[in-house]
């Protein structure tokens, strides 16, 4: 009994990782300008994204709930950061290219488990009415 947890110790060490390299703002810019991606986090759908060419975007959860519009910008770490008009303290992110070919987002100071991962990237707009539009 007790070399069946040593076994699967040497398997899993022996599987390959993968590789993540951190995507620099100009390559981040270039791989979501004019494109909406839709995030899972631990393999649920969580929410989307849509990237407008000047650097604006609105984001909404999964599920509905309201749209949040806002910017993005590099900080001085080379993070890609956002700051939204519901909440004014900037969301900053290292956005992660994988060996495997899919691309994450890792919210700074949270651990790998809690990243959003892209499901999939269309040129599709979000279903978001502008606000103070009425009724």
């Amino acid at each position: 009994m007790r070399l069946l947890p040593t076994i699967l110790a040497l398997c899993l060490t022996t599987l390959p990782a993968v590789a993540e390299r951190i995507v620099s703002a100009e390559e981040f810019e270039q791989m979501v300008a004019g494109k909406t991606l839709h995030f899972d986090r631990q393999s649920e759908p969580f929410g989307s994204e849509q990237y407008f060419e000047d650097k604006r975007v609105i984001w909404a959860f999964e599920g509905g709930g309201e749209c949040q519009r806002g910017i993005w910008f590099e900080n001085t770490s080379g993070q890609i950061c956002f700051v939204y008009d519901t909440d004014p303290a900037p969301q900053c992110w290292d956005f992660l290219e994988g060996d495997d070919g899919r691309f994450r987002a890792r919210l700074n100071g949270s651990p790998p488990g809690q990243d959003l991962v892209t499901n999939r990237v269309t040129q599709e707009s979000l279903d978001c009415p502008l606000p103070d539009l009425g009724v």
